[in-house]
Order: structure tokens, then sequence, then C-alpha cells
């Protein structure tokens, strides 16, 4: 579920072709907010995934998430029974989880008094919800958890189930992230930080990794869930093998809140953790699907973060942010841009970095502007960093059978 495309595939050739989902916010009256514009999942009706009474007891990011498990299991051909039903689990999360049902409420709460609450207010809102939702639709029995670390939330969900996976605790796990925070007090709070784009006469220009010219992100929601499996056990059941989790690495900044430090520090050394878990070097990296969010301070130190971790090699990698098409879908961003990175593994093709028009000479990589283009990946990583200094790095490698 994408601002691109409410389908993996949509979602993959709109990025490919370059274009964007940012637009005006229709989902709540934005005309007096500094900040108009975001990147929605337009067309996406619950009641494709789920009975009108199910939707009813679920925020928006739970639905999102429900519906983009259906697309992964779908896909997977993965058969969830009560023979294998305790080795199959669920790890996914959210940033922010239920506010949009949260302000609802708590209108209600006011305006008509406590006993008009809903008794499905409180699961319908809380994170862990996505992950129980799904383990209940698909009978999913083995280990059941939801991340919860900011914009790193969907990344770590990914990398903890693969995990769970390497210790034997699983044989297959439903994982990723799902938001759904353009509501009127998400998007105040982030305008009230000052860390949204303000090119609202421009909505598919305004976030533009980068360039000089960028001013902030774009919001964005949606989700992007992944089936991950032992290898004997896909190899088993005949599965369609898309790519390997070979690397997963984590760390934290010790530094700010909300605010990279300038030496990149924490962003270097996830990802050379990374790339440690997988047994390779940097050197054998080609892609890296950047967290490249456009904010002034942020891409300038995960550019320098790169440098620091890849030295000589930093110059022959290709570097892209799909947020400059899909927006910043916050906590679902590295399960979007995991879902990106496996599909340009499988086509051997890097998605571009739209509007990146007039570069940032701090920013002097090869972010492979505006046009997608045909190249080996055999290796690459996607990046999620998050507030309070939390970040992931996924080491995703296209599966060479009997290697």
């Amino acid at each position: 579920m994408s601002p691109l495309g409410l389908t993996a595939e949509e979602t993959w050739q709109r990025s490919l072709r370059g274009e964007s989902g940012i637009g005006p916010i229709t989902l709540f009256d934005a005309s007096s907010y500094p900040a108009r514009i975001a990147g929605e999942a337009k067309g996406f009706d619950p009641l494709n995934y789920m009975d009108k009474k199910d939707a009813r007891k679920m925020d928006r990011f739970i639905q999102f998430a429900c519906a983009a498990a259906a697309e992964a299991v779908d896909r997977s051909g993965l058969a969830i029974t009560p023979e294998n039903a305790e080795r199959v689990g669920v790890a996914v999360g959210s940033g922010i989880g239920g506010l949009s049902l949260l302000e609802e409420q708590h209108k209600i709460l006011l305006e008509r008094g406590p006993g008009r609450i809903s008794p499905f207010f409180i699961p319908g809102m809380i994170i862990n919800m996505a992950s129980g939702q799904i383990s209940i639709r698909y009978g999913a029995k083995g280990p059941n958890i939801a991340t919860v670390s900011a914009c790193s939330t969907a990344s770590h969900a990914i990398g903890e189930a693969a995990r769970y996976i390497q210790r034997g605790e699983a044989d297959a796990m439903i994982c990723g992230g799902a938001e759904a925070a353009v509501s009127p007090l998400a998007v105040a709070g982030f305008a009230a930080m000052r860390a949204l784009s303000t090119r609202n006469d421009e909505p598919t220009r305004a976030s533009r990794p980068y360039d000089q010219d960028r001013d902030g992100f774009v919001m964005g929601e949606g989700a992007g869930v992944l089936i991950l499996e032992a290898l004997e056990h896909a190899q088993a059941r005949g599965a369609q093998i898309l790519a390997e989790v070979s690397g997963y690495g984590l760390s934290g900044d010790a530094y700010h809140i909300s605010a990279p430090s300038e030496d990149g520090d924490g962003p270097m050394r996830v990802m050379l953790n990374a790339v440690r878990d997988a047994g390779l070097n940097p050197s054998d990296i080609q892609y890296i699907n950047a967290h490249g969010t456009a904010t002034p301070m942020g891409d300038k130190v995960e550019t320098l973060a790169i440098k620091r971790a890849f030295a000589d090699h930093a110059g022959r990698l290709c570097v892209s942010s799909t947020k400059s098409m899909t927006g910043h879908l916050l906590g679902a961003a590295g399960g979007l841009e995991a879902v990106l990175t496996i599909l340009a593994i499988r086509d051997q093709v890097a998605p571009p970095t739209i509007n990146l028009e007039k570069p940032d000479p701090e920013c002097d990589l090869d972010y492979v502007p505006n046009t997608a283009r045909p190249m080996e990946i055999i290796h690459a990583l996607s990046n999620s960093f998050g507030f309070g200094g939390t970040n992931a790095s996924l080491l995703l490698s296209r599966y060479a059978a009997g290697a």
C-alpha cells in the first residue's frame, strides 16, 4: 500500500517511471496548515480486504497492514495450516499507530461524553494490533510482536523477523510496517517542528532529497509487508525466492531526540554492522536505498555516513531515495523501501531520485537522478533512521540457487 499504488507491482512500475504520489491533502481540511500536501494511498478501500464490521474496528494503519499482508501471503503461496501454524509468526510495527482513531474518539469524548466511546477504540488503535489482526486472520501462532522505533520501525521488524528464523523460532514470518499518520494532529505536530516541506503549490516537486532547494519531508502513508522464510522451508514448497536477507544492522546515535549527529556516526556504524553481519566487504555493495528524507541536515549527514562507511567505494555506489516519489511513510518506510529494493534486485534496475535538479554541493554521490538506471545489483542496503537516534539497515542480496 503506497502513494504510488495499492499493489507492490503498481508501486514499483510507477517508481521506475519516476512518478510522484504527492498531492494536496484530502483526508482532512488542511487549508489552514503550513504544510498542505502528503502522499495519500488514493483509492484505498478497506472493504476490498475485509468486511465492513471488521473495518470499523480498526484504525486505517491496521487496515493497511492487513491489506499488504494479504498481497504478501497471496503472492508467496504460503499456506498456513493447523500443522504448521506454530512455525509461522508475525512482526509488523508502526511508528505512530492509530492516531486518527484517537483523534476521532477524543472528539466524541469531549462532545458527547465517555459513554459514547467505542468499545473497539483501544484494540483499534494500539500498535501491536497490526500483528495481532494479521495473526488472527491467517491463524499464525508463532512469534507475534510489533516493533516501535519511529522511522526505523519496519526495518527493525524485518531484521528481527529474520533473526527469529535464524534462531529456529519460526520457519516463516510475515513482517514489515504500516502507518496512517496523515491526520490533523500528526501533520500539525511535524509542521510545528518545521520538518515538513511547505512547497504546497508544487506537490509533485516538493519531496526533493539531496537538492539544494529541499525544505523538509513530505508525509506519506501505507504499508510494506514481506514473507520471510528459512531457505530450506522455501525450497521444500517450491517458493519463488525474490531475494535473501543476508545482513541486518542496528545502532544508536546517543545524540539528540530528532537530529542526527553531524559526523554521521550512527548511520555509518549501522551500515557497516549490516555488511559485517552478512560476511561481506563494503566494496561488495552496489546499491543503497537511502533514508533520504529531503531534510536539510538529514541528507547531508547520510551522505557523509556513506562516505565514511564505504571510503573510496562510495563514489561507485548508486544511491537513491524513493521517498522523492512516495513521501516519508514514517514507521512503514522501511517496509515499503525493502520491497522496492527487492524488486530492484529482481529486475536489476535502480529506481531514481526524482526532483534532483540543483544538487547540494555537500550531497555529491551518485543519487540516480530523475531516471531509473539498469545495472547489476547483487547486494543492496536499505537504510532507515528514526527520532531518538535509532538506526536500522537491511542488506538484501540476489538469490543464487545452489550457491
